[in-house]
């Protein structure tokens, strides 16, 4: 009921904002102006610069899952990965995609699965993470330019708490599970279950500080990649005379946004990215509130195209079992939960243990 409540919600949100987005006929008809002066010739850079990106996030997988000595194809770890790409614009809530890739990927590994669910989990670490990393970076350099004015510095600001509270969430978790604090919270406290998760995953991969910092990296160059793939859509319409921010300025604001985006504001973000892009682009280079949009847009609909190729995929993929989604969340809740208490069991049998 929570769930059904809150996707009717974000839905509702949604729709929303976009009428407010859209209702204006003059707005309308900008940017259908824009869309017909659009460069084709940087549309498909997006296109290419995005496809990219979910190789990248593909090969970064691949390492994270051999660490775990699970080795896939290449084309079945990235049919899988394309299948969860398409299954996060059309699953509310941001991680309906690696719930159903998690779930096909212990079809594939019947033998390993405690060790496919944690190469998800780290996978996910990994990248907010070095979303966090990046945007420090980022945001530094281009700080007086994105407060230069009053109404995106609110947006600046709420956007660092939300990566502030990120990290120090990621740091809290090391130090409890790095003490081997897990078991000794309560048994009904929220998140416990989790937390114990996190520690398996980090007891899992600790040793293998190659890999992660491997895919760290590769992190870093997905986050620009798919920065880049937006980049690539305001090119596109720098010809309807407005002025397009800098490379620089661009990449500052991208992190702020898709951290406000991550926020269970609206269905896939829809409509409040519409609206950051106004902000931001309108307030801080003058860009036309349709242009504006139109960029939002189209850098959206670019990522979909290739969500829609994972659609395929997954057409094609042929997994050996099929299920509803409400049945996948179980199936992948009830082992989270089973590898949670496998920790706190360990935890409790070394505490247990005489020390010498």
């Amino acid at each position: 009921m929570k769930k059904a409540a809150l996707t009717a919600l974000q839905v509702g949100i949604t729709i929303g904002i976009l009428w407010l987005v859209f209702r204006d006929p003059n707005k309308r008809h900008d940017m259908l102006a824009a869309l017909r002066n659009a460069d084709s010739g940087w549309l498909y850079a997006g296109l290419i610069v995005y496809g990219l990106v979910e190789i990248i996030a593909g090969i970064r997988w691949q390492i994270l899952l051999k660490v775990q000595g699970i080795h896939l194809a290449w084309g079945r770890v990235f049919m899988l990965m394309m299948t969860g790409v398409f299954f996060n614009f059309f699953v509310p809530g941001g991680t309906g995609g690696d719930v159903v890739k998690t779930f096909y990927l212990l079809k594939e590994t019947p033998g390993q699965r405690s060790q496919a669910l944690l190469s998800v989990l780290v996978d996910r670490i990994i990248g907010l993470f070095s979303l966090i990393v990046l945007a420090g970076v980022l945001i530094a350099l281009r700080w007086e330019w994105l407060t230069s004015n009053e109404q995106t510095t609110k947006y600046v600001w709420t956007g660092l708490a939300i990566l502030g509270a990120s990290f120090f969430g990621i740091a809290g978790s090391f130090v409890i599970t790095g003490c081997g604090l897990v078991h000794k919270l309560p048994a009904r406290m929220p998140g416990r279950d989790k937390l114990a998760e996190l520690a398996f995953a980090y007891n899992a991969y600790g040793r293998a500080w190659r890999a992660a910092l491997g895919s760290f990296g590769l992190s870093i160059l997905a986050h620009l990649g798919y920065f880049g793939t937006f980049y690539c859509a305001a090119k596109a319409f720098a010809a309807t005379g407005n002025r397009i921010p800098s490379f620089g300025e661009f990449y500052a604001m991208m992190p702020i946004i898709n951290t406000i985006l991550a926020m269970p504001i609206s269905f896939g973000g829809l409509g409040a990215r519409e609206g950051l892009f106004q902000i931001f682009l309108g307030n801080l280079s003058g860009v036309a509130p349709a242009v504006a949009v139109v960029i939002s847009m189209t850098g959206y609909m670019l990522t979909l195209f290739w969500g829609l190729i994972g659609g395929l995929l997954y057409i094609f993929y042929r997994p050996s079992e099929h299920a509803r989604l409400h049945e996948m969340n179980k199936e992948v809740a009830a082992l989270e939960h089973s590898v949670a208490e496998d920790e706190i069991a360990m935890e409790l049998a070394k505490e247990k243990r005489p020390h010498r």
